[in-house]
């Protein structure tokens, strides 16, 4: 046993002071060259590379139909500038719309393909069947990064991993790794926790801690792969809110053994302790929307899926021949260490002919969700800036064409906010300068159904398809639940848009300037926040908001299609603070709003069933 005195270890335990020689394996060298983005390697052909057939016919309908639906509308809107003349000011508007309006339609229409796969599919039926879990033959490194974290939430994560994995027999198959970034001060807690666990798991622990935090997590990882990798066929990589039960990763263990081309198996994590308001929410939006929206992605990226860096396996002989990450130019914008590594490891197991597969677990791949809008802004500030960076990583070479296009899309995603705000100004401007009568922005009916279609169109899809899995309805609340939910979460979502534009208009400005994100300890558990916090965190979109108002109320030409944008800013303060707030949170799920599977759900493992992993276009593996 041991104890902790004012944070400090008892310096009779074992190893106190410094970590001990029980608190690594004999190390495995494995090289894992910085990769030249320059020059194409020589990839092997393990997989197909999805130019031709199935999935190339998959990808058209969703790049031809965004670039029509664009088209369309785009077309539409512009058709009452073209009474004056154009010029290159409408020319500039009708691009920003077009641009706009296809990446919405790209979501609708994975949507529409998502329901598709899931009414394919026909009704899930919510059984439990005994069986015997075919364990893997080679070994998994399971590698949990911190860094500054709360060591007892961490730490009940990894008991609850480690148990589990003793559970279903597979415990020496297993070795679990600690990778510490943490600063000194943390580090009695942590190796005082790591050694008890250690002492209590059947399955083997090791901890290991870097001085220094050197390009964040990947450098984290690719530091156990130089030093551990070779004695691991896979890693298994989790965040430090990550939670996973033994049979799935037991299943992802058997099913990247039994295909040899695969390098990578991205889960589809399911969100859970949500305890605040916004939590809730995103728990209750994932659940419902999620599975229409990952059946789609799944169905079209096939083999060139993506990284989120996450709860996924990974094999550790591609991994180290394939995702050595160069260090971009310091000197130049948006350089430095690449921040958003994930999709860029995916690219990068891809371009040596690795296939990257996303597989749905119906259940068993867990991770948190931050539990304010302010705390889910500092992480989205970073992750801004590690997608921006990508727009520099699109002409590198030998990448396919579909994880060029993942690159794209992920900086876009980020783009879009300051692209609305600059649509949202120019259609102010258009309607100021019109020099006729009758001008309207939107000309015609059919376009504001339209764009209504694309942007609720996933909802209602998301809901046609729960008709076919009854056991998530029931623990979604059953329909009554699920609508009140959904109704409530859309107003939530319309409110808080204009907030999650501004702010990221915000975070890119800040990145253009040279300002670095850092990268501070996330906060994953609050009971509320101070109203004063949340007043001066957001006083520049209380500002906008105000100014629009203004400018509404004195009758501003064109300002009144700015209405829900600075109501939206004006009620920032109230409705951060009060999606902050656990209490609110309960009162609403004790009332049938946001009921989510994981208010059920419990890390406990019954009897283990047989499985199968179905891998798109049209693979089966892991037949258990």
């Amino acid at each position: 046993m041991y104890r902790i005195n004012n944070d400090i270890e008892d310096a009779s335990a074992p190893g106190a002071g410094r970590p001990g020689q029980g608190d690594l394996p004999p190390e495995a060298p494995l090289a894992m060259p910085v990769q030249d983005l320059s020059r194409a390697p020589v990839a092997a052909s393990r997989e197909p590379l999805g130019y031709v057939g199935p999935l190339f016919q998959r990808r058209l309908y969703l790049i031809v139909g965004s670039f029509l639906f664009g088209l369309l509308a785009a077309q539409e809107m512009f058709t009452p500038l073209r009474s004056d003349g154009i010029d290159w000011i409408d020319a500039g508007f009708f691009l920003l719309f077009f641009g706009l309006f296809a990446w919405i339609a790209f979501g609708f229409l994975n949507a529409v393909a998502g329901l598709f796969v899931l009414l394919g599919r026909g009704p899930v039926i919510a059984t439990r069947h005994g069986g015997d879990l075919v364990l893997p033959t080679k070994r998994t490194a399971v590698l949990m990064p911190i860094y500054n974290e709360d060591v007892g939430a961490v730490f009940r994560r990894l008991r609850a991993m480690t148990e589990s994995i003793d559970r279903v027999g597979a415990a020496d198959m297993f070795d679990f790794f600690i990778l510490s970034d943490s600063h000194e001060r943390a580090y009695a807690k942590e190796y005082v926790a790591f050694l008890r666990l250690r002492d209590e798991s059947r399955a083997s622990v090791f901890y290991r801690r870097r001085e220094h935090n050197v390009a964040r997590k990947p450098g984290n990882i690719a530091e156990w792969v130089g030093r551990f990798g070779a004695a691991y066929e896979n890693m298994l990589v989790l965040d430090a809110d990550s939670l996973m039960t033994g049979a799935a990763m037991v299943r992802l263990a058997t099913a990247i053994e039994a295909r040899p081309s695969i390098g990578l198996l991205q889960t589809v994590p399911q969100l859970i302790n949500g305890q605040t308001m916004f939590a809730r929410w995103q728990q209750f939006a994932s659940a419902v929307y999620g599975p229409v929206a990952s059946a789609g992605l799944r169905w079209w990226s096939g083999t060139e899926a993506t990284f989120w860096g996450h709860n996924a396996i990974v094999r550790v002989k591609a991994f180290a021949e394939s995702c050595g990450l160069p260090e971009l130019p310091e000197g130049s914008l948006l350089g430095g260490h690449i921040m958003s590594h994930d999709m860029v490891e995916a690219a990068l197991l891809r371009r040596r002919g690795w296939a990257v597969h996303m597989v749905n677990l119906p259940e068993g791949s867990y991770e948190e969700f931050p539990p304010t809008m302010i705390d889910h802004s500092v992480r989205d500030r970073r992750w801004c800036q590690g997608n921006l960076q990508h727009l520099r990583l699109l002409n590198a070479a030998g990448l396919h064409w579909v994880s060029r296009l993942q690159l794209f899309m992920g900086a876009s995603a980020y783009l879009t906010s300051p692209l609305w705000l600059l649509l949202l100004g120019a259609a102010t401007f258009e309607q100021l300068r019109a020099n006729f009568d009758g001008f309207v922005l939107i000309s015609s009916g059919w376009l504001l159904g339209l764009t209504l279609l694309m942007l609720f169109g996933p909802k209602v899809m998301a809901l046609i398809a729960l008709t076919q899995d009854g056991e998530l309805r029931r623990q979604l609340g059953g329909w009554r639940s699920i609508v009140r939910g959904t109704l409530l979460e859309t107003v939530t979502a319309i409110v808080t848009a204009p907030v999650i534009m501004l702010t990221q208009t915000m975070a890119i400005i800040d990145i253009l300037r040279g300002r670095q994100s850092g990268w501070l300890p996330q906060r994953r558990e609050v009971e509320g926040l101070d109203f004063g916090e949340v007043t001066r965190f957001y006083a520049w979109h209380i500002a906008l908001g105000a100014a629009l108002m203004t400018a509404i109320a004195v009758g501003v030409d064109g300002t009144i299609w700015s209405l829900p944008v600075a109501v939206g800013l004006m009620l920032t303060p109230f409705t951060v603070w009060v999606t902050s707030r656990a209490d609110m949170g309960d009162w609403l799920v004790r009332r049938g709003y946001f009921v989510s599977p994981a208010d059920h759900r419990r890390f406990e493992e019954g009897p283990v069933e047989a499985a199968e992993l179905v891998l798109e276009p049209s693979f089966v593996i892991a037949r258990g």
